[in-house]
């Protein structure tokens, strides 16, 4: 993919191939977006994958077509027993877990920290982060032995300012370095892990969030050019399949997003500062207040 070839850090990766011919993956959320193209690419790679959903008919509908090296688990990342379970019976069926990865995740509504509901806040942690540990753990004992690759999948949210949906951020942060501490980790058995980041892609949940609400669509155009370069699903999971091929420390895309990323510690003073001075931020937040009341 041109934008994964042109990623000036791949220099980082391992520099060692790995071929999913053969091998067993593990996708969560994979009903739908992301996850369902990513194993469809992972299917055809020569992969036998395990389509996990919360959302058991579309697990079916996106493993059908896969035969033999399809698999369609009906699981919920928030459930740590419930994920135990189906990476077990992945293992069983399979025989083994070479490849996981952790996609499943939600964004709330939008909305200040100040009239955030609580339990809004929990949801998306449980889902966003402690899901993506519930997917991991598990799992890890097979991917060790095998020498395998473990995706977290984060967001250029990660590093981004949160106002209006801080729970999403401070999840994909918290991934972001469970990720690069996963990464060290499994190093020394030879296994390896990388992190996802992708700005804004073309799926139900950017619609829901960016593009069928007033607050959000002006939200979404707070984003300057090249930030506001959407991707579709397929470009997303095909970066996270090109990533795991050389075993990639971190993938992201588009790749208008890496300057930032490279760049956020000085970037974010100055953005962070500009925006609480912005009367126009401050308006849209009086308006999402005003809104949650």
């Amino acid at each position: 993919m041109i934008l994964d070839r042109l990623n000036p850090l791949r220099w980082l990766d391992s520099g060692a191939d790995y071929d999913v011919r053969g091998k067993n993956v593990v996708i969560t959320g994979a009903g739908q977006g992301i996850g369902r193209e990513l194993a469809k690419v992972m299917y055809a790679r020569g992969a036998a994958v395990a389509v996990l959903d919360i959302d058991e008919s579309a697990a079916r509908v996106t493993a059908a077509p896969f035969g033999g090296r399809g698999l369609a688990i009906r699981a919920d990342v928030a459930d740590r027993d419930d994920m135990a379970k189906a990476i077990a019976k992945v293992a069983e069926h399979f025989g083994r877990v070479d490849v996981v990865v952790a996609n499943a995740g939600v964004v709330p509504a939008p909305s200040t920290v100040r009239m955030m509901d609580g339990d809004d806040f929990d949801r998306v942690i449980s889902i966003n982060l402690t899901g993506v540990f519930n997917t991991v753990r598990p799992a890890l004992d097979s991917v060790v032995a095998v020498g395998g690759h473990v995706v977290v999948v984060s967001s250029c949210a990660a590093f981004a300012p949160g106002m209006g949906g801080s729970p999403y951020m401070v999840s994909k942060a918290a991934v972001e370095q469970f990720g690069r501490a996963l990464r060290v980790e499994l190093a020394a058995s030879g296994a390896s892990a990388g992190v996802a980041y992708f700005g804004v892609v073309d799926t139900a949940m950017t619609h829901d969030t960016l593009d069928n609400d007033d607050l959000g669509r002006e939200l979404g155009a707070t984003l300057p050019w090249p930030l506001n370069v959407r991707i579709t699903p397929t470009q997303a999971a095909t970066t996270i399949a090109d990533g795991i091929a050389r075993r990639a420390a971190r993938t992201v895309a588009p790749a208008g997003w890496e300057p930032y990323a490279l760049l956020r510690g000085l970037i974010n003073v100055a953005l962070d500062a500009r925006l609480a001075a912005d009367p126009a931020m401050h308006d849209f937040v009086n308006r999402l207040e005003l809104r949650g009341r």
